[in-house]
């Protein structure tokens, strides 16, 4: 990663990796926890599980009998007044009951007018709609398949929350033209409130802000949020405690405050209007200097965290590693496998199929293996993949014969002319396989290498020629194809300052472009 302090330590400031500080602050303070857990924290979460219900008829009561028309207009009268203040009320009491006993407000919140759209970070646990009441309950933005969930699906349909369905393409559309209509309503709809992030993290940096909030081109206001206990139990990341132990821990402090800091308003410059991946961006280095943390490049592609190296996103761990990890531990030398893939020929396998080319037995062991691997409709994974992940995890394979082999088994024969050609699913399926990379990204940087080239594929020198001899992505190459071992031949994470590691080819490759909105 590049950011403005210079390299980030790994393990420091990954936004995925579990609290470690909370952890061994926990354990200095056992009978502390010990006691409260066993007497306050029961209490507290049975009392929040009762004003959580409670909130349900006020929520209820505002959109009952209003059809979905009357809906897409901002509620007033009666049904503002009295359930907007009551589910107000219920809510702060709501967190109190938690043990969040104080919310320090610093700074001063913007009107409607002045700042359409609030955006919060860092997004670091499910607590953090907490910042929903100094901000007086603003719109939010969440997904759709929630209005299935008791309780919070009413708080959604109170809240005339915009909803966003992953599973429609042509939800993201609507999304972004109803938040281009609420904020450009002239303050005639409360503010929306974004976790620009789009996911939590640490709170030891910033991810990369999803240019959602700021497609409208309207000014922002960007909120801080802060958890300055002496005891971390908030964090809830990505690989860090579950949900249960989260609530567990925090009813069990005595007392949990939260700082909300409203910064000035930020007035977007005519090209930050123009282009929302630069207003992000910027706005993102404006709160990561207030909260004196990195602004990074990384963010989540579904639920993989990725890098950007040049016009490539790739996983900062690869599941390839994580893949030879699990064989390795089920004793398996991927280097004694002959898995006879047949060149551009695919063939479908299923897990009895995967074990029995693999030698493996344990049912759990091929269950996850096989996990790692794209599956079709019918469950079935392409055995070319499989070939092409055993050869990277072989090791026996200098860089230039594993390219060569993943080009024979991804290219195809080409309609008119001698030779193959390695076309863009093929590419896109070795880029995901090797780096971790969305297939999306992929094809868009295959796109771009073909119109140098006379045909809409990739020749294998052309091919080689990207992944051995290419200033950035050789070395992305070298660096994922070789991943660092113990001396007991078990996957480790590379430090950050090593000169192998991904994080130090970020950080030594990728140079911050200058932002023309600065």
């Amino acid at each position: 990663w590049l950011s403005a302090s210079g390299p980030i330590l790994l393990g420091e400031a990954i936004p995925w990796r579990e609290h470690v500080p909370a952890v061994s602050d926990i354990l200095s303070h056992p009978l502390q926890f010990c006691l409260l857990g066993a007497l306050l924290a029961p209490i507290r979460v049975l009392l929040a599980f009762i004003v959580l219900f409670l909130l349900w008829p006020f929520a209820w009561l505002q959109v009952a009998g209003l059809t979905e028309e009357q809906l897409q207009e901002p509620i007033t009268g009666w049904r503002k007044t009295v359930c907007h203040n009551g589910v107000l009320g219920l809510s702060r009491l709501l967190f109190f009951l938690l043990g969040f006993l104080r919310i320090r407000v610093r700074g001063q919140r913007a009107s409607r007018l002045q700042a359409p759209v609030l955006v919060a970070a860092p997004h670091s646990t499910f607590f953090d709609p907490i910042v929903l009441l100094p901000c007086d309950l603003p719109k939010v933005v969440s997904r759709a398949e929630n209005l299935s969930v008791p309780v919070i699906g009413a708080l959604l349909r109170f809240n005339q929350a915009i909803l966003v369905s992953r599973h429609d393409p042509a939800s993201r559309r609507r999304v972004v033209e109803e938040v281009r209509r609420r904020a450009t309503s002239g303050g005639k709809w409360p503010q929306v409130l974004f976790f620009p992030e789009g996911t939590c993290s640490n709170k030891k940096a910033l991810l990369k802000f999803k240019p959602g909030a700021f497609i409208a081109g309207v000014p922002v206001q960007p909120v801080l949020i802060r958890y300055p206990n002496s005891v971390d139990t908030t964090s809830w990341a990505w690989r860090g405690p579950g949900v249960l132990k989260v609530l567990w821990l925090t009813a069990s402090q005595p007392c949990s405050i939260v700082d909300v800091e409203f910064l000035p308003v930020y007035q977007p410059s005519p090209e930050e209007s123009r282009d929302p991946t630069l207003y992000a961006n910027n706005v993102q280095r404006v709160m990561a200097q207030a909260l004196g943390i990195p602004a990074t490049e990384c963010e989540f592609v579904g639920s993989l965290p990725v890098i950007v190296v040049g016009r490539l996103k790739v996983a900062l761990e690869p599941r390839l590693w994580e893949l030879g990890k699990v064989l390795r531990k089920a004793g398996l030398s991927p280097g004694r496998v002959d898995t006879g893939a047949e060149p551009s020929r695919s063939r479908m396998i299923g897990q009895e199929e995967f074990a029995r080319q693999l030698q493996l037995s344990d049912p759990q062991t091929v269950a996850g293996a096989f996990s790692y691997f794209q599956q079709d409709a019918k469950g079935l994974v392409d055995f070319r993949d499989v070939a092409l992940a055993l050869a990277a995890l072989d090791g026996g394979r200098n860089l230039e014969e594993l390219t060569r082999l993943a080009f024979e088994l991804f290219a195809e024969e080409q309609a008119e002319g001698p030779g193959r050609l390695l076309y863009r699913d093929g590419f896109s399926t070795i880029l995901h396989l090797l780096l971790g990379s969305p297939r999306p990204a992929a094809t868009t940087l295959h796109a771009e290498l073909c119109q140098k080239a006379p045909s809409q594929g990739l020749s294998l020198c052309q091919f080689q020629n990207f992944s051995l001899h290419d200033p950035l992505y050789g070395k992305l190459f070298s660096t994922y194809l070789r991943p660092p071992h113990t001396s007991r031949g078990t996957s480790q994470t590379p430090n950050a300052t090593s000169p192998g590691s991904p994080t130090a080819l970020a950080n030594g490759t990728m140079q911050a472009p200058k932002q023309k909105g600065d």
